[in-house]
This record gives structure tokens, C-alpha cells and sequence, in this order.
């Protein structure tokens, strides 16, 4: 199926969004400087001492949570169980297995080179066939898959199963934002989320994650999200909350999240969703009891207001007959 983008009926809050993110002098958040570029220094110790460096500071950098920073390694710092459980599954047991497996593969390819090489053997066998390697090379594969899949099906058990939710929003994702709806016994009000532009960033402010409006959440809380699409695919990922799903038109689809850290997190869209699919982020504040309690009460009256005012500006532009 294909969808064609009019750009007459781009929301006017959304028409602007297309830009040259390449611009070096544009990068990082505002208010901030760019991350210095690192000189090489020769094939010697110092190169490496530098490249420790390195790694260590994406280190240091990737412990910060919500959000990726320039020259990260790995995942963003987990705050739910959900997603340290991904982050234990990929680095403690998919890469050690991975690499073990590459370098056996590459020991067996130098070991081919230098042991059956032309000079080395001049009369190369004919053997064609060997049950003991059959053998080996499709039971142990087998092994090492049943290995990897027992704690994978443990991973989409807690993935897919929602336990008794105390909050439930409905996420909506629209060329090129995102809503969101708080039910009834939550408020009862429902928002708009745009990507900040780059005249309203504030200091401490990232740049193409920052937006107007924050989804707020309880510390601590099931937090059971039912995620849809009003006209193309999308998809919703927080990567912090090990939150990921598909939003598509005329289906909800489920995810949850409970989160044990306070702070902002955000997500992009992950599903090429027209030209503006690189500036729909996902922006989730995760603050305590009290303070959730607060922005609900000043929330419903500022949404209110202006789904008011939306109202009566659409009932002055309907036709009169």
C-alpha cells in the first residue's frame, strides 16, 4: 500500500520542521558547545592510551539516562526491569556467544590458510564426506540456539504480558507528533507533543528530542500504554523503559513500562513515516506521586482551555446553512 504526503495538509505546527540536521555548528543541546574532535596520534601506546580514553568516556557518558549522547556504546541506561533484563540478554549472553563463535570461525579460516595451503599440501585429500563433522556442525548450532532461546522467551513473556495497569494512556502518533489521552479517572484530557524548534530551546534543552508538551507518569507505577496511528505507520520506542511497539492505523497495540527512576526520557519514531519521520520525538517524565498529582490538577485546566478553544474556532469556521 502506498500513502502519498500532500504537503498542503501538513499541520501548520509540523510544516516546519524539515531542516539540515548535518549542520555541525546546530549540534548538541543549547546553550552547549560541540564535542571536541580527537587528533590522531600515531600506532603507538599513546594511540591506544587515547582509544581507552575513549571508550572510557562513552562509558561514563552512556551512564547517563533518557537519552543517547555523541560516541555512546550500547544501550541507554535502563529504568525498568524490562530493559535491564534486554541489556543483560544482549551484552552477558548474545555478544560473548557471538564473539566466541567469530573468532572459533576465524581460527578455523587461518588455520585452513596455513595448514592446507599449496606450498604446505601439495596432494590435497578427496574426502567428501565425514559423519563425526555432520554431526558436530548441526547439533552444536542447535545447542547454541536453545541456549539463547529459553531466557529470550523469558525476555517477551515480561514484554508482552501487561500486569494490572494504575495508570493507562493512549498514544496516538500523527504526521508528525504525537498525542497523548489520559482517561477519565486520570484527568480526562488529552495533548499534542511537537518537537521543540530551535528558537524555544531553553538551557538543559536537547536538541530534536526536546517538545512543547511532556507525557507525565508516577514513579514507580504500571503504566499501560495502548499506541495507535491516525495515518501511517509509526513506531513508539523509549529505549530507557525497554518500550517498543508498532503503531498502526485502526489497531491498538499494547506496551507497559514501570519505571523506578525519576527523570526525563525520550524516543523517536523508529518507522519511516514521511519527511519530517526524523523530528516526532517521544519525551516521558517519570516524577513522584506528589508531583504527578500536581501537574494532573494544572493539566486538566490547560488542556481544557484550549480544547475549548479549538472548539469554538472550528464551530466559527463550519459553513452556515
Amino acid at each position: 500500500m502506498f500513502v502519498l504526503l500532500q504537503g498542503d495538509e501538513t499541520p501548520p505546527a509540523a510544516k516546519r520542521r524539515s531542516r539540515d540536521v548535518d549542520n555541525p555548528k546546530d549540534a548538541g543541546t543549547a546553550g552547549g558547545s560541540d564535542e571536541a574532535i580527537m587528533k590522531p596520534c600515531g600506532f603507538d601506546r599513546l594511540a591506544m592510551a587515547a582509544l581507552g580514553l575513549a571508550l572510557g568516556g562513552a562509558a561514563a557518558r552512556a551512564a547517563e539516562p533518557g537519552h543517547a549522547v555523541p560516541r555512546q556504546i550500547g544501550f541507554q541506561t535502563p529504568v525498568t526491569d524490562v530493559a535491564r533484563y534486554l541489556v543483560w540478554f544482549h551484552d552477558s549472553l548474545l555478544m560473548p556467544v557471538i564473539t566466541a563463535i567469530t573468532l572459533f570461525v576465524l581460527g578455523l579460516l587461518l588455520y585452513v590458510v596455513w595448514r592446507f595451503n599449496e606450498k604446505a599440501n601439495p596432494t590435497p585429500s578427496r574426502t567428501t564426506h565425514n559423519t563425526l563433522i555432520e554431526v558436530l556442525w548441526t547439533v552444536v548450532p542447535v545447542i547454541i540456539l536453545v541456549f539463547i532461546a529459553v531466557p529470550s522467551f523469558r525476555l517477551l513473556t515480561m514484554e508482552l504480558t501487561v500486569p494490572p495497569a494504575d495508570l493507562m494512556i493512549k498514544v496516538t502518533g500523527s504526521q508528525w507528533h504525537w498525542n497523548y489521552t489520559y482517561p477519565k479517572e486520570a484527568g480526562g484530557f488529552n495533548f499534542d507533543s511537537f518537537m521543540k524548534e530551535d528558537a524555544d530551546l531553553k538551557p538543559g534543552d536537547i536538541r530534536l528530542l526536546a517538545v512543547d508538551n511532556e507525557a507525565v507518569v508516577p514513579i514507580n507505577k504500571v503504566v499501560k500504554l495502548e499506541v495507535t496511528s491516525a495515518d501511517v505507520i509509526h513506531s513508539f520506542i523509549v529505549q530507557s523503559f525497554g518500550s517498543r511497539v508498532d503503531a498502526v492505523p485502526g489497531r491498538n497495540n499494547e506496551t507497559w513500562f514501570k519505571a523506578d527512576r525519576e527523570g526525563v526520557y525520550y524516543g523517536q519514531c523508529s518507522k519511516i513515516c514521511g519527511k519530517d519521520h526524523a523530528f516526532m520525538p517521544i519525551a516521558f517524565r517519570v516524577v513522584s506521586q506528589d508531583a504527578y498529582n500536581a501537574w494532573v490538577d494544572s493539566a486538566k485546566k490547560k488542556y481544557a482551555a484550549s480544547q475549548g478553544a479549538t472548539q469554538i474556532a472550528a464551530q466559527d469556521g463550519a459553513p452556515n446553512h
